[in-house]
């Protein structure tokens, strides 16, 4: 039923799924998919090698992240699409988890490895906590609130436009690249071009092709970068094989003040796969209860266990690859699981993770760009089911200005504020989501529980 009747307040399902979500598929196809949901996860492919050169880390040690990066991602998914969530959903590398780490780090000092320890260890002990508030009992979690929200038209399209706001400067500027990147500026446009035509044109026309549109135009957009910027296989040549877990690998201390950034770093990547997640069962004709909507939410917090235990980062759900289902039409939960699958197999095997990363970043971010916008288009649909009223545009308006105004604050007043303060401001999920929140149930209530 394309259509389901609703209550006040609840967003009504658009189902456009070709492919259902508990539809399996062949062998080859769930190959092809997994892959192309691989290749559709951006910070995958950045995050590690950043923060290892930021800490001076050993090259062996930066192949480490990535092997930890690729392998709890792949956990978290494959629990997403079996036995907790159950919807076709690719969890991620979470720029607000590597943001801070990054930072707080840094606060060791500038030596090797810096302060990541105490980074890791308070990731750690925050993402047992958010578990605990996560898992329902009696049917209810502390977690499992937020999702009544998100029933709301208004509250749910506007925080999908939030997340876009977000990872939105990881997409064109990552396309056109730095000046002193090798191609900078119109090798990295041109390449990042032709990656956006292909996947349009292969998507739009591509008849059995379809399915494969975003590999596809990532290989095209490499082909054309390596034609004027020989893409170099040096790396994956000189690097180790295999990888084997550690834990702790970077040390182990808890700091009581870190815990509590972390736990703020975790509710917009919480809030915001919520959005996601309702978005992706409209789209599958699933109803997502509080419950379920918790168990999804638990399993973030266990990336996040195994991120702090191993290294790595936290996930989300990644916007590129919610846009890869609606472009894709295939909501089968196989795919991702296979995903998965794939990503602990490649967690494994350095040599692949590294070669996964020898696609240039213009042409990676290229083709995100237009799935991000695919995304932000679809919340943007949602509002527009939304019954506008005089109080809906002031939660709206002022959400938006919040969360948007954050990110335009000074360096000067930016230094001015401790590290949970520049958290609250200047991540739009931050601000704008509980602004948002707060504003809608003051002025406008409580969405009833479906």
């Amino acid at each position: 039923m394309a259509v389901q009747a609703m209550g006040s307040g609840e967003v009504p399902f658009e189902k456009v799924f070709d492919v259902g979500i508990d539809e399996k598929l062949s062998y080859d196809q769930l190959l092809i998919l997994g892959l192309q949901n691989i290749f559709g996860m951006t910070g995958m492919f950045v995050f590690p090698a950043i923060l290892g050169r930021s800490f001076n880390l050993a090259p062996d040690q930066i192949a480490y992240l990535y092997g930890m990066t690729f392998a709890v991602c792949g956990v978290v998914t494959i629990l997403q699409s079996t036995l907790l969530l159950r919807l076709p959903v690719i969890q991620g590398p979470y720029a607000g988890s590597f943001a801070t780490l990054l930072a707080v780090g840094h606060l060791g000092g500038g030596t090797q490895g810096g302060n990541l320890g105490a980074a890791y260890g308070s990731f750690f002990v925050a993402a047992l906590i958010w578990c605990v508030l996560t898992v329902p009992i009696r049917g209810f979690s502390v977690i499992g609130l937020f999702s009544r929200f998100l029933r709301a038209p208004l509250i749910a399209g506007m925080i999908v436009v939030f997340i876009m706001i977000q990872v939105a400067n990881v997409a064109l500027p990552g396309w056109i690249g730095l000046p002193q990147s090798p191609g900078f500026p119109l090798f990295n446009v041109l390449a990042g071009a032709l990656t956006v035509a292909v996947v349009i044109v292969v998507s739009l026309w591509g008849g059995k092709f379809r399915r494969a549109a975003i590999l596809i135009g990532l290989a095209a957009g490499t082909v054309a970068y390596a034609t004027f910027r020989p893409v170099s296989l040096a790396d994956v040549a000189n690097a180790p094989l295999l990888v084997t877990p550690q834990l702790f690998p970077f040390g182990f201390a808890v700091q009581t003040n870190l815990v509590i950034v972390f736990l703020l770093v975790l509710l917009p990547a919480s809030i915001g796969s919520m959005a996601l997640y309702q978005m992706v069962g409209n789209w599958g004709g699933q109803t997502i209860s509080s419950s379920r909507m918790s168990q999804g939410i638990f399993a973030i917090g266990l990336g996040g266990v195994l991120a702090g235990l191993f290294g790595g980062f936290s996930t989300i759900v990644y916007p590129d690859n919610i846009g890869m289902l609606r472009t894709t039409r295939i909501g089968s939960r196989y795919a991702t699981l296979a995903a998965g699958v794939l990503l602990i197999v490649l967690g494994g095997c350095v040599k692949f993770d590294l070669l996964l990363v020898v696609v240039p970043l213009p042409v990676v971010s290229a083709a995100a760009t237009l799935l991000f916008g695919i995304v932000l288009m679809h919340g943007v649909h949602i509002l527009a089911k939304v019954d506008w009223d005089d109080r809906k545009f002031i939660v709206a308006g002022l959400a938006m200005l919040v969360a948007l105004g954050g990110m335009f604050l000074s360096p000067e007043v930016l230094a001015q504020m401790p590290l949970l303060a520049k958290l609250l401001v200047t991540q739009p999920v931050i601000s704008g989501g509980l602004t948002l929140v707060v504003l809608h149930s003051l002025l406008c209530g409580t969405p009833a529980e479906s």
